[in-house]
């Protein structure tokens, strides 16, 4: 029979690799969600989890029925009456989240973030698979431009926590919803007698959403758009003044930006501010992460009245190229504390026990589980890079002590049982 394997746009990640990809190495993983959770807690959010199955309503409702995603890049099926989607993203879930639960019932602005594996169907490719890896933060609950400032802030400590500093920073200003219908219009009037030059694809988008043609990588595209009318130059004052508010609130912070009159963001639920951080180092696809205010974001799912809130999300694939093109260095294998070596029956089961005990004691141990050599056991304690071997047999019974050796000075010695816990824990 032909092997199983993963699904092409997917991968496992794995215990014990050495070199390669850190990318496939489970303790690179967790060194990168240790660093997230750390720079999360020093901003004072909280952590959300929200399941990876939600009804296609909740999608449709929020990133807009004429989106990429929905249109081209969910996986989404019927159970009985229901249409269930694997979440394309967190935002809305994380609102949803915040509304059925009654979060704000407390008065107040939540500050929240999340990691989680996220779907789409799309052709895989560098920084892209079909699941793939966000972490994002969102604070809801207020209108104050200071929101917008401290969560760019926030992403920016993420990505100076890892080292990541060659990096650039758009932002734009999406203004009120009125706006947007004008400023379409007038992108489609502009752009209908140049349809010709245009790819099929950003034909297709002018007909059914032109606000996505500004996303276009083609460099003949982007020459016909430098002359198109800009989004800023449609919103009204209150927008323009809330702006002014959040430049300077970055200035006061030194955040360096961009103004980029063409970032729209590909989601229908955003107002306001729009930002983009992005890397030259991982493609074609640039984009390490991105986000801004989406204050209506909850009435379009269900909610009574709106809620005012701003986030952002970042693809954790995309963290690992970044992090690749500065050569860091991630963790490979983490080395024992002691490898237990078994000489004999009695002197295997007494290992058990005795490295059960070193274990709640706080050490990191193992031993060997298929009664292999003493010779096989030592090269598989310096396989598990062992930073010393507990040698049991019948005379270390007899004696009362085991052998320990230093695995990387090579010396030797004798420890009682008694003793052991204490002596590794102080080395």
């Amino acid at each position: 029979m032909r092997t199983i394997k993963t699904i092409e746009g997917t991968y496992d990640v794995l215990p014990g690799r050495e070199g390669g990809n850190p990318m496939l190495r489970v303790e690179a993983w967790q060194r990168i969600e240790e660093v997230i959770r750390g720079v999360m807690r020093r901003f004072a959010f909280e952590e959300i989890r929200t399941p990876v199955l939600e009804k296609t309503e909740l999608i449709t409702r929020s990133i807009g029925a004429l989106t990429d995603i929905v249109h081209k890049e969910m996986f989404s099926f019927r159970r009985g009456k229901t249409d269930y989607v694997l979440r394309p993203e967190l935002t809305a879930p994380v609102m949803r989240a915040y509304l059925q639960h009654h979060m704000g019932s407390r008065g107040g602005v939540r500050r929240l973030f999340y990691m989680g594996a996220c779907f789409r169907a799309e052709r895989p490719q560098k920084g892209r698979f079909r699941q793939f890896h966000q972490f994002g933060a969102e604070i809801i609950g207020t209108d104050d431009a200071r929101a917008d400032a401290e969560i760019i802030g926030l992403l920016a400590a993420v990505y100076d926590a890892f080292g990541i500093d060659d990096v650039s920073l758009r932002v734009n200003t999406l203004g009120d919803p009125g706006a947007r219908p004008r400023y379409v219009e007038a992108l489609r009037r502009y752009l209908e007698p140049l349809e010709s030059e245009l790819s099929d694809t950003s034909k297709e988008r002018l007909r059914s959403n032109p606000l996505r043609i500004l996303d276009t990588k083609s460099v003949r595209e982007k020459e016909l758009l430098a002359g198109a009318p800009r989004l800023i130059d449609f919103v009204g004052q209150r927008s323009i003044e809330f702006w002014s508010r959040v430049k300077g609130y970055l200035d006061d912070l030194e955040i360096t930006y961009t103004e980029d009159p063409f970032l729209v963001r590909g989601l229908d639920y955003y107002t306001h501010t729009a930002f983009e951080l992005e890397s030259p180092h991982i493609g074609a696809q640039s984009a390490l992460a991105g986000g801004g205010r989406y204050d209506l974001l909850a009435r379009e799912i269900g909610g009574k009245s709106d809620v005012p809130s701003v986030g952002f999300a970042a693809g954790i694939e995309r963290l690992f190229l970044a992090l690749e093109a500065q050569e860091a260095i991630l963790p490979g294998t983490q080395p024992l504390d002691v490898f237990l070596v078994a000489q004999g029956q009695e002197a295997m089961r007494r290992v058990l026990r005795l490295g059960m005990d070193l274990r709640v004691a706080g050490l990191r141990a193992s031993f060997d589980l298929d009664g292999r050599s003493m010779k096989a056991q030592m090269r598989a304690a310096h396989r598990a890079r062992a930073r010393h071997v507990i040698i049991v047999g019948e005379e270390e019974l007899d004696r009362g002590c085991v052998q320990v050796k230093d695995m990387e000075t090579g010396d030797q010695f004798g420890l009682s049982f008694d003793s052991l816990a204490a002596y590794f824990l102080g080395v």
